[in-house]
């Protein structure tokens, strides 16, 4: 008995393993992250259901922080200081397709016991998982560029550091994820609640300050199409939906959902998966705030008073406090801007193990491991940084957003295709109304990539 089933009833641990069907027969299966899978208790079914949400409620904050984290800063300021709240709607929008595919992560994980990593291993050949791999590697290392140059920033904001200092101390924070998943996963996850905490009062306070129209705001939630004809708005649009909707955080949900002791019977899975979805649902609905604030103020403070060229971070401190006239208003942005960098590291170093371990069945060291993701985001950090100086880092942050979206075909498509498998999933398998919406934000996210590439391409 391992681990994991150590922490699981007797009746339950005959149940355990995945059904075989639907999977290649030269597939091993492991326990995905091992060191926490099942670590967290759960009172029985049939309790009160409060008692229940709780010990489910977790993962969803730790997905949420990837929905939340600097690059949403970068695309958000942009969209609201040039184009006011028109872009309300894609955030909207977002985090409704962000919802819907957590949830969908989170039942592939519950059902199959892998994550979406170990599940596409499970399936496809060595040559698709490998470029599956570099893909996903690829938006890994995008997701790190935003959480350096952000932490770097608001060292700078806060402190006076240098960014190349910042940058390199930014390294420093990959022993902070090794040092709570030590304390136990629940000690991470409440670290993780506490910086979300910190990041939603400092909005708070700054959108009560910028008191926003909310006639305005209210319109702004409507879609316009004059986001698909401007070209500029389309490409800040497409930044906000990479920012939001990434693609690293369906793998690492289908992982951490893992972390409760569920019983892995039928009535279990359906339970897990129930309070799951409503922990994720719960925590999107404060990234939509948190997203939704940081665009107001923005539009409130920026557009409304001719600053509509405020696409970077420093600009915006340096102008919140004269403009909102709150002394604090920019202290509290860089607060903010340093728990959404720190929050940022820990989810998206722990999604790096997931990847790596999921597609390649590679298990390093874990500080060796986080050690090579945030060198990997530092090394481009510091040569920007050095060559062009806070304008650069500025640019490569939007980027780098951009760059999140164009990876995340190569993570909804299959996550799509494996829950709508009856092969795979029984009778958990998501109806077909379900999938049919599922596929429809495939292809919006699909089509609003190519629309994209042709334009960088072709200036259109």
């Amino acid at each position: 008995m391992d681990a994991r089933t150590s922490n699981l009833p007797p009746e339950s641990v005959s149940k355990m393993l995945p059904n075989a069907a639907g999977w290649r027969a030269d597939a091993t299966h492991t326990l995905s992250l091992a060191e926490v899978n099942s670590t967290v208790a759960v009172p029985p079914i049939g309790g009160l259901w409060w008692r229940r949400l709780l010990a489910f409620a977790g993962p969803g904050y730790l997905v949420s922080v990837g929905y939340m984290d600097p690059g949403n800063w970068a695309t958000d300021l942009a969209g609201g200081s040039k184009f006011g709240y028109t872009l309300l709607s894609v955030i909207l929008l977002s985090n409704l397709m962000a919802i819907l595919l957590q949830a969908l992560a989170a039942r592939l994980g519950i059902v199959t016991d892998r994550d979406l990593a170990q599940a596409c291993r499970a399936t496809y050949s060595p040559p698709v998982n490998f470029l599956l791999w570099i893909a996903c590697d690829l938006a890994l290392i995008a997701c790190g560029l935003a959480e350096v140059i952000a932490t770097a920033i608001a060292l700078k904001l806060l402190f006076g550091i240098p960014l190349i200092g910042g940058a390199l101390i930014a390294a420093l924070d990959a022993f902070l994820l090794l040092l709570l998943m030590n304390k136990g996963f629940r000690f991470l996850e409440a670290f993780v609640i506490a910086l979300l905490i910190v990041i939603a009062v400092c909005f708070a306070v700054q959108v009560t300050a910028a008191a926003p129209p909310v006639a305005d705001m209210l319109r702004g939630f409507v879609p316009s199409t004059e986001i698909f004809t401007n070209s500029e708005m389309l490409y800040i649009a497409i930044g906000i939906i990479g920012a939001t909707v990434m693609p690293h955080n369906l793998y690492l949900h289908s992982s951490i959902v893992q972390t409760r002791a569920y019983p892995r019977n039928e009535e279990g899975r359906r339970d897990a998966i129930k309070w799951a979805t409503s922990d994720s649902t719960i925590a999107l609905m404060l990234a939509l705030f948190i997203n939704a604030a940081i665009l107001v103020v923005a539009a409130a403070t920026f557009h409304k008073t001719g600053h509509s060229d405020v696409a970077e971070i420093g600009q915006a401190f340096e102008l919140l406090s004269p403009l909102l006239g709150l002394g604090i208003a920019s202290t509290l942005f860089a607060i903010a801007l340093l728990a959404s960098g720190l929050n940022s590291t820990v989810t998206a170093t722990l999604a790096g193990q997931i990847v790596m371990e999921g597609f390649l069945n590679l298990r390093l060291p874990s500080w060796a491991r986080r050690l090579l993701t945030r060198g990997i985001a530092i090394v481009p950090v510091v040569i920007v940084t050095a060559i062009y100086g806070e304008r650069g880092t500025a640019q490569l942050l939007v980027f780098s957003q951009v760059i999140l979206s164009m990876q995340l075909p190569f993570a909804v498509i299959p996550l799509v295709r494996f829950v709508s498998d009856r092969n795979k999933m029984g009778k958990f398998a998501i109806p077909v109304a379900v999938a049919a919406v599922a596929w429809l934000v495939a292809g919006i996210i699909v089509i609003l990539n190519l629309k994209l590439l042709f334009d960088t391409l072709f200036g259109g």
